[in-house]
C-alpha cells in the first residue's frame, strides 16, 4: 500500500507518526514539523518531495497554467467567460468516466469496457424514455441500475473465475458495443427529449443565471475545506500526533479561495453555475471522502498495494475487486449520459472515438498511478481540465485534429514517465 503518509522513515514499520518510539518521546512527521518553521522549512520540504519523487498536484497545476497563457496569447480570448464556461460543462462527461477509471487504476488493472458502458447506458435511457414512454427520471436510474450490473458481472469474472481483468473487459466492450447498437435498431439514434431530465443535464445552469450560487460555491469550498483540515489538525493534537501548522492551513485555504473566486466571477460573466460542473464536483468530493476517510477506501488502497498481504489481513479482496468495478461501470454510465446530453441525442459512436483514452489519460495525468494503491478522485478533474484545456486551445488555433491527438499523447507519455521516474525514485530512498 502507498498511503503511509503519517509514517516517518525514522519509525519502526508498523508504528504511526506521533507514537512514542524506544526511548519514550513522541516521534513526529518531519513533513509537518518542517512547515512550522516558516519559508526555509516549505523549501526544506520542497527540496524532499522532489528528491523523493513525491510531486502531487503540482506538475498538473503548473501545466494548467502554462496552457493557460500560452492559449491566452496566441489567441486572446482562451480566458473569455463563455469559453471557461464551455470547458466546466465539457469536462463533465469524460470526467466522470476518468473518476471511475481511478478507482480501477488504484487497483493495479484495466477497464477497457468504459466508453461501450457510457454508450449502452445512454441507448437504455434514451430508448426507454422517447420510445416506449417511460418517465425519464426512471430510464435514467433503470440505465444506471444496468451499468452497476454490468460493471458487477466484469468483478465477478475477474474476482472469482480468475479470468484477467484486461480480457474480461475487452470481451464486454464488444459485448456492450454490439447491445449499444441493438438497443438504438436500424436508426443509429435517439434524440432527446426537449427540456426532459436528460437534454438538460448540459444545458441547465443553477438559478438560472442566478451569480448567487457560483459565489456561494467559491466561498463555501474553502470555508468546509478550512473547517475540514482544522478538524483533522484538533484530532491529530488531542492522540499526540504532528498536526499541520495553523498558518498551513490557512494559506492552503488561500490558495483554493484565489482558485475559486475568479473562477466564479468569470462563470457569472456569462450564464452563471454549469449543473455538468456542480454534478462533476460533488461525484469528485463524495468519492475522494469514501477513498480516503473510510474502512473501504483503505481497504481499496490495500488491495491494489499488495493482494497477498490485504488477503492477510482480512480484507474480502474479491468482494474490493467487485465493488470497484461496479462503481467505475455507474460512473461511466453516468458520464454517458452526460455526453448523450452534451449532443443531444444517444447514437452509436457515443463511447466510441477517443473517449475511453481520454478517462484513462484525465487519471494518468492528473497523478493515478498506473501500478495501483496510489492515486486520488482529484486527479482525474485536473487530467480532464488538461485534456480539453489542450483540445479547446488547439480547436480555438483551427489546429487539425491529428496534431491534437499527437499533443495528448505526448503529454500522456510525460505523465507516465514522471509516474515511473517517481516510483523508481520511492524504491530508491525507501531502501537507502
Amino acid at each position: 500500500m502507498s498511503t503511509p503518509t503519517d509514517t516517518p522513515a525514522d519509525t519502526p514499520a508498523g508504528t504511526p507518526a506521533g507514537t512514542p518510539a524506544a526511548g519514550g518521546a513522541p516521534v513526529a512527521d518531519p513533513r509537518l514539523l518542517v512547515r512550522a518553521t516558516g519559508l526555509s522549512g516549505y523549501l526544506e520540504e520542497a527540496r524532499r518531495r522532489l528528491t523523493s519523487g513525491e510531486l502531487g498536484s503540482t506538475p498538473v497545476v503548473l501545466g494548467l497554467i502554462l496552457i493557460a497563457v500560452i492559449f491566452q496569447s496566441a489567441t486572446g480570448h482562451f480566458l473569455q467567460a463563455d469559453n471557461l464556461t464551455n470547458i466546466t460543462k465539457y469536462i463533465a462527461g469524460p470526467g466522470l468516466i476518468a473518476v471511475g477509471v481511478v478507482f480501477v487504476l488504484l487497483l493495479g488493472e484495466i477497464d477497457l469496457s468504459l466508453g461501450s458502458v457510457a454508450g449502452v447506458c445512454a441507448a437504455i435511457a434514451s430508448a426507454l424514455a422517447v420510445r416506449e414512454g417511460l418517465a425519464e427520471w426512471q430510464a435514467v436510474l433503470l440505465a444506471l441500475a444496468t451499468a452497476c450490473a454490468i460493471g458487477a458481472l466484469h468483478g465477478f469474472f475477474f474476482a472469482r473465475i480468475g479470468v484477467p481483468a484486461f480480457v474480461v473487459t475487452l470481451a464486454g466492450m464488444l459485448a456492450w458495443s454490439g447491445l449499444q447498437d441493438y438497443v438504438l435498431g436500424d436508426l443509429g439514434t435517439v434524440n432527446n427529449r426537449h427540456d426532459g431530465l436528460i437534454a438538460t443535464l448540459d444545458t441547465h445552469f443553477l438559478g438560472d443565471g442566478d451569480i448567487v450560487y457560483a459565489w456561494a460555491l467559491a466561498i463555501l469550498a474553502p470555508l468546509l475545506y478550512l473547517a475540514a483540515q482544522l478538524r483533522t489538525a484538533q484530532r491529530r493534537k488531542a492522540l499526540g500526533l504532528t498536526a499541520r501548522p495553523t498558518a498551513d492551513i490557512a494559506l492552503r485555504t488561500g490558495a483554493l479561495a484565489l482558485l475559486a473566486l475568479p473562477l466564479a466571477y468569470a462563470l457569472n460573466q456569462d450564464r452563471g453555475l454549469p449543473l455538468p460542473l456542480v454534478v462533476l464536483l460533488g461525484v469528485v468530493l463524495a468519492t475522494d471522502f469514501v477513498l480516503r476517510r473510510t474502512a473501504y477506501g483503505r481497504q481499496v488502497f490495500a488491495v491494489g498495494g499488495g493482494v497477498e498481504a490485504a488477503r492477510r489481513a482480512g480484507i474480502n479482496v474479491a468482494w474490493v475487486r467487485i465493488s470497484v468495478y461496479m462503481t467505475s461501470a455507474t460512473l461511466a454510465g453516468l458520464g454517458g449520459l452526460f455526453i448523450a446530453s452534451q449532443q443531444g441525442s444517444a447514437d452509436k459512436q457515443l463511447g466510441g472515438g477517443n473517449v475511453l483514452m481520454s478517462a484513462i489519460a484525465a487519471a494518468v495525468i492528473g497523478g493515478t498511478s498506473l501500478f495501483g494503491g496510489r492515486g486520488k478522485t482529484w486527479s482525474a478533474l485536473l487530467g480532464i481540465l488538461v485534456i480539453q484545456s489542450i483540445t479547446t486551445g488547439l480547436d480555438m488555433v483551427h489546429a487539425a485534429q491529428a496534431i491534437q491527438y499527437m499533443i495528448t499523447g505526448a503529454v500522456l507519455l510525460a505523465a507516465v514517465v514522471l509516474d515511473s521516474v517517481s516510483r523508481r525514485t520511492r524504491a530508491t530512498n525507501s531502501r537507502t
